[in-house]
């Protein structure tokens, strides 16, 4: 399928989560892609129309460039579904469950992945929770984050027991569930995949070098101060380890069309952990998926394309009938 014969497309971006700004930009950059490549397409915000619109004004497939809740979460891809317009991403099922950090972590160590150890926190139990219980589970430093959010938005890393307590409240200002988690010490890296669950395959490992080992919201998107290493400059074998590990990642939560995996590296041991699965990744200027497609030779426009061709539903063969 070639650009031009993609039909009337719409770019999702914006909508309603603490992502919108981000999304902005993102949504932005593929809209200028897509008309650059010759594609029909118009953007598009769900917090500002009403998705059935989509059906009304012929829309044939939709570029999800949505991020967090109500975009990442599940579900704008049901209400897809419901309306029979093939869009780009993972489904319904595995957009929720990678939504959900928690969740995700669950699959994964039920499917023998490696991810830091975690203690799961409710809002309505912050007045009970032993502060001292927490740190002897996971230790210092722990990172705190709300357990439904992206982009660093309410993320903490507690280095000091006393700092603990206002870490809490302010990942409960975003999110009912909380989760605690073991802090992994050295190399940080992400690896986007791309394809179908079955043929998925990785593009190359970026090692992120912030401001202090600070990659938070600031240095994610409005600073130049973060260094991203491609080639990561690891080890080969160590950098294959990798792609096999988000690989497979990636296919059982049975995620498709897109998704970057962030990994910390242990410094003592050199042993990967999974943090947490993106299924509708930033396509800004700071963004890495662009970065690592760039590397692995695959050009901005040619990226949002190719996604965009990708696009599918769950239920396709009820759909066409």
């Amino acid at each position: 399928m070639t650009a031009l014969n993609l039909g009337k497309v719409a770019v999702l971006m914006g909508g309603r989560s603490a992502e919108r700004e981000v999304s902005l930009m993102s949504g932005q950059g593929v809209l200028n892609a897509l008309r650059a490549s010759g594609v029909d397409a118009h953007a598009f915000d769900p917090a500002e129309r009403e998705l059935s619109e989509l059906k009304r004004e012929g829309f044939s497939r939709c570029f999800i460039a949505l991020h967090g809740r109500y975009g990442e979460d599940g579900t704008v891809q049901g209400a897809l579904e419901l309306l029979g317009i093939p869009y780009t991403g993972s489904g319904v099922m595995a957009s929720s469950i990678a939504m959900d950090k928690t969740m995700t972590k669950r699959v994964w160590l039920a499917e023998g992945l490696p991810t830091p150890a975690y203690v799961l926190v409710r809002r309505d139990q912050l007045g009970s929770v032993s502060m001292e219980t927490l740190i002897q589970t996971l230790g210092l430093p722990m990172i705190v984050k709300p357990a439904r959010e992206g982009s660093s938005i309410g993320v903490t890393k507690v280095t000091q027991a006393q700092d603990l307590p206002a870490a809490l409240a302010a990942a409960a200002q975003c999110d009912a569930d909380i989760l605690c988690e073991q802090c992994i010490v050295g190399d940080e890296v992400t690896c986007p995949v791309l394809g179908p669950a079955e043929a998925a395959k990785a593009l190359p490992v970026i090692r992120i070098v912030a401001p202090e080992g600070n990659y938070d919201y600031q240095n994610k998107y409005f600073t130049d101060d973060t260094q991203y290493l491609v080639p990561s400059g690891l080890p080969a074998a160590e950098e294959a380890a990798i792609e096999a590990l988000v690989v497979k990642a990636y296919q059982v939560l049975g995620c498709r069309g897109w998704g970057r995996l962030d990994v910390m590296i242990d410094a003592t041991t050199r042993q990967p952990y999974l943090l947490e699965i993106n299924t509708s990744p930033g396509m800004t200027g700071h963004s890495l998926v662009p970065m690592s497609a760039k590397a692995a030779g695959i050009p901005y426009e040619a990226l949002c394309c190719q996604l965009l061709a990708a696009a599918t539903l769950d239920h396709v063969q009820e759909v066409r009938g």
